[in-house]
């Protein structure tokens, strides 16, 4: 991790309670587990509510997306050469789809990177290899220039150069983003947003010219989920902010008591194009964060 401060290398200090740099900069370890890399003043965008965690915990608990999981896993490890050594998982959330990649990857530790530190209080304790950090994913991450192996970005939002700053010289990106037809069966009848047309368009540009395609994959399944699952899906994510809990219970109701419901996602992986900014700035090859 590097200093939201002044950008030097941190260091654990006093058994671990904390983190500091050679200046000075100082940052307790919260007693969750995780620690806020904010400089003084900043404050992240608002993240996940301490609701909405629940309910993705809850859900992710069930299993309902393991097999987005897999998927997410099998993009990190498909690289070839020698396995990643150090992962960081942007707008990670509660630490699941990264614990998951974890468990792929003995050798390697992990940072689970959340503007919620409600998500932050369940990440710290993710993964015995994964730590958390509440910091601001738009502005500059406070990680080393050329420190990790992988970066992860599950339906969440991506900044393109400093991504590329922050990837090793064979480093990836691997970045899991809804499809059309995703949990279409709900959309309609629970009153719920769209997936934007122009998601992939929107994507290239958010990510070019800093980084390059490398490879792309998809995964669909059918999940077969009662009213409770239904109701912690769409609670766990952007939905929830545009539905009451009163019309969501209404509208649930009145679904079959099992509700088949396509998930379709699409796995891309990307690499830091040559002569992106930052690349020229990278020591040695990615270890841990």
């Amino acid at each position: 991790m590097a200093c939201p401060v002044c950008a030097e290398p941190l260091a654990a200090v006093d058994g671990g309670a904390a983190l500091r740099c050679p200046v000075g900069h100082s940052f307790d370890r919260a007693r969750q587990g995780h620690v806020t890399l904010l400089p003084p003043g900043h404050r992240a965008p608002s993240g996940d509510s301490a609701g909405m965690v629940a309910d993705r915990v809850e859900f992710l608990a069930a299993g309902h997306y393991a097999g987005i999981s897999a998927a997410l896993a099998g993009a990190v490890v498909a690289g070839g050469g020698a396995a990643p050594t150090s992962v960081l998982d942007l707008g990670g959330g509660t630490g699941h789809h990264l614990a998951a990649v974890l468990d792929r990857l003995p050798g390697a530790a992990g940072v689970v990177l959340d503007s919620s530190p409600y998500a932050a209080r369940r990440a710290a304790r993710a993964h015995p290899r994964a730590a958390a950090v509440v910091a601001d994913t738009w502005a500059r991450l406070p990680v080393r220039d050329g420190a990790v192996d992988r970066v992860l970005v599950v339906f969440a939002p991506r900044n393109g150069p400093e991504i590329a700053r922050v990837l090793a010289p064979a480093g990836e990106l691997v970045v899991v983003t809804p499809a059309a037809e995703h949990l279409a069966e709900l959309v309609g009848p629970l009153g719920l947003l769209r997936v934007d047309p122009d998601k992939a368009d929107r994507l290239a540009a958010s990510l070019e010219p800093h980084l390059e395609p490398v490879a792309s994959g998809v995964h669909r399944e059918e999940l077969r989920l009662d009213h409770a699952a239904v109701a912690t899906l769409v609670g766990m994510g952007p939905h929830a902010r545009h539905v009451t809990a009163e019309e969501l219970r209404g509208r649930i109701a009145v679904l079959p008591d099992v509700v088949p419901v396509t998930v379709a996602v699409d796995v891309a992986r990307y690499r830091a194009a040559p002569g992106a900014p930052g690349t020229s700035r990278r020591g040695g090859a990615g270890g841990p964060v």
